[in-house]
Order: C-alpha cells, then sequence, then structure tokens
C-alpha cells in the first residue's frame, strides 16, 4: 500500500474536508480516500458519472441536424494554417 502526502492545501478544502470528515464521524484519511474513490469511480456500487449520461437518447433527429449544421465549420481546414 503507497502512502502520499498532499502539500499546500488550502484554507477553504482543508475546512470543507474537515466539516466532511466530522460529517462521516471518520478519521480524515478514511474520509480522503472514500471522496477519492468516489470521484473516481473506485468505489464498490458507484459508477463515475461524468455528466454526459443524461444527454444519451435526449436528442431529436431536428437537434442532430441542427448542431450538424452548426458545428460544419469545425471540419474545413484552412489551409492557410496548414502551410
Amino acid at each position: 500500500m503507497k502512502r502520499i502526502t498532499v502539500r499546500d492545501v488550502p484554507d477553504r478544502l482543508s475546512r470543507a474536508l474537515e466539516r466532511e470528515r466530522r460529517r462521516r464521524s471518520k478519521s480524515l484519511n478514511r474520509t480522503v480516500l472514500d471522496l477519492l474513490e468516489g470521484s473516481l469511480g473506485l468505489d464498490a456500487g458507484t459508477r463515475f458519472d461524468n455528466g454526459l449520461g443524461r444527454l444519451a437518447g435526449s436528442w431529436t433527429d431536428r437537434d442532430l441536424e441542427e448542431f450538424v449544421r452548426n458545428t460544419a465549420m469545425f471540419e474545413q481546414v484552412d489551409e492557410e494554417v496548414w502551410k
């Protein structure tokens, strides 16, 4: 098992971690580990969620056509830039 040290923790973050530690009634170390595991989707029963799942299947054909039309310019190569 690896040990790590985190330096220069801003006061605001330190206070938030301390509040969370008290709320969970756990050690600061366990609280930080739990928060890291959860945010990386490594804890049992929790999947990492980047927030994009709620968009899946929500676009209509019209939405897609509008997106393709509005982003078509990004598919063009500027020959002056690539000389």
